[in-house]
Formats: structure tokens, sequence, C-alpha cells
């Protein structure tokens, strides 16, 4: 299946690229972003992050022919630590595609998709130990009940979790759509789609690591740096749109008077996030549920 790069056109504009800037993208995955920024640059660097082999082999080989290009095999949010191993402190923007990646999903032998029978593994980086089957066969009952009710936002949490622990072990991504099967089966869309979506965030710490990096995003960004995130679910969304309201906010007590208000980190681009175009959507359903944010660094006076 073709790679595809959500809000390729709409992220890439809202760097406001620079000739000669140095960009990250984070999450790398086939290499489109990647491209697109070193299309437009004349200088400068782009470096690609990600921990998914077949996906850095996949973008090695696709811009192979760029001097420029540097992938880093790593999680985004060893981010400041690698880019300072290359002697990098400093960078223009950061493009993230958060998420999973098509390779991912079109993969069955990764145990991503509810579509294929597999082992449950879900691991983004393959070279971690801890697996979907891990959770499923030793989570507790109220483990398990929080990652479907938090992470996917399940409203069958606790009879799919009661039934998981009856019916351990379960080995493959078809022992666990039987379970949901029996409790979903008038649901509109596939009954495995947010228990599978709860585990892959849970295997991989998706939210905690979005959460620690955004942080540190602010720490090597420039003056007029641009963050461009898009999302593909509300929990992520939700993360990225409380950074950045907290961010480009100053908070005054309330009754004390300023004359001089201080410079928030960031500024908004956009009040709301951007969505697919219908020509995008009606190219690629799974951009259906992406939502792009983006932010500026303000150069903040003493």
């Amino acid at each position: 299946m073709k790679h595809y790069s959500v809000l390729l056109k709409e992220s890439i504009e809202a760097l406001n690229l620079k000739e000669n800037g140095i960009y990250v993208d984070a999450t790398l995955g086939g290499g489109g972003h990647s491209e697109a920024i070193l299309l437009a640059l004349r200088g400068g660097h782009v470096y690609g992050f990600d921990q998914d082999q077949y996906a850095l082999n996949t973008a090695k080989n696709r811009l192979k022919f760029f001097k420029n290009f540097t992938a880093i095999d790593s999680n985004f949010e060893f981010i400041v630590e690698k880019l300072s191993e290359l002697g990098v402190d400093k960078i223009d923007g950061v493009v993230m595609d958060l998420g999973m990646s098509s390779f991912q999903i079109d993969d069955a032998s990764r145990g991503f998709s509810y579509m294929r029978d597999a082992q449950l593994d879900m691991r983004m980086n393959q070279n971690q130990t801890k697996t979907a089957y891990d959770i499923v066969n030793h989570a507790t009952y109220e483990e398990l009940v929080y990652i479907f009710e938090v992470y996917g936002e399940e409203d069958f949490a606790k009879p799919i979790a009661k039934k998981i622990i009856e019916l351990r072990p379960l080995k493959t991504t078809f022992d666990l759509v039987k379970i949901t099967d029996m409790y979903k089966y008038m649901s509109k869309s596939h009954s495995a789609k947010q228990v599978f979506q709860a585990l892959r965030i849970a295997v991989n710490d998706e939210l905690g690591v979005l959460e620690r990096t955004l942080p540190k995003l602010l720490t090597i960004l420039k003056p007029e740096g641009v963050l461009s995130i898009i999302t593909f679910h509300s929990l992520e969304d939700r993360i990225v749109k409380h950074f950045f309201k907290t961010y480009s906010e100053v908070h005054i007590p309330k009754g004390i008077p300023m004359i001089n208000l201080p410079t928030p980190p960031l500024r908004l681009a956009n009040r709301k996030p951007i969505l697919p175009s219908e020509a995008e959507l009606s190219e690629n359903s799974r951009s259906n549920s992406a939502k792009l944010r983006v932010a500026i660094k303000n150069e903040v006076k003493r």
C-alpha cells in the first residue's frame, strides 16, 4: 500500500520554512514530511527521528540523495539528547505526525491490526520487551479497565477486562477480537477498534512520551521557531491543545495590576485546528480524524 503523509501541505506550510533552516521530523515514518521540507531548503538540514526500523530503512532509502538529511534511530522523547550528540542545540521547527504509520498497520505480523490474525505485539520499537501480549495476559483487572477506559474510551471496558482474565492466556489478535465481538456486536465501527487503540498506547507509552517531550521542544526552538503537530485521536489532541494553551497565555493572579505584561513562550498560529480538505478525505480515509495544531515560539523580551 502507498504510504500517505496526512496533512502534508498544511503541516509543511505552517513551518514557514527558511532556506537554510534546521528542522526536525520527529515522526519520520515513510519520509514524506522530511522530503517536502528538504525540497524547499537550499542549505540547512533535516533530522528525522523514528524508533521503527522498517520505517527508518524505508525513509533512508527514499531520501538517500539528500546530503543534508540525517536519520536518527530513536524515540522523539530523546530529541534534545540525540541532537546534542550531533552538535545541534537550536532548531527552526518541528513537525510531528503522531499515531501509527501505515507500515505498522499494513504489516499483519506486527499485531496492530484487528483485521488480521497475528501475535499480540504492537511494539513500535521492536527492541523493547513489553508487548501487548504481556499486558493482556499479566495486567490486573483494574489495570486493564483503566487502559481500556482511559486510553480507548471504551464503554465496555469492565466486561471485556473480566472476560480477558477469564479466558487467559490470549495469544493472538483474533483471540482478543472474539472477546470484543461478544459485547460490541451492534457497534457501528469494528468491535476491537478502541481496545486495540488503548493497548497500542499502553504498550508504547504514547501519551506519556508526548507529555514529556513537548516542554523539551520549547528549550531547543529558536525564536520564531514553529511546532507543527498532527494528532489522530482526542487524547493526543487534548495534550497538545492544553500545552499550547498553557504556554501561549500569561497567568497573572486576579487583582494584581500589570503595566507591561510578560510575553508568553508561545503564540498560536490558529485558534482552531486545521483539518484535512475534502479532497484529502476522499483520497485517504485514514486522514479522517487528523487535526493539525501550530504554535510559534515568541522572542521573550527581558
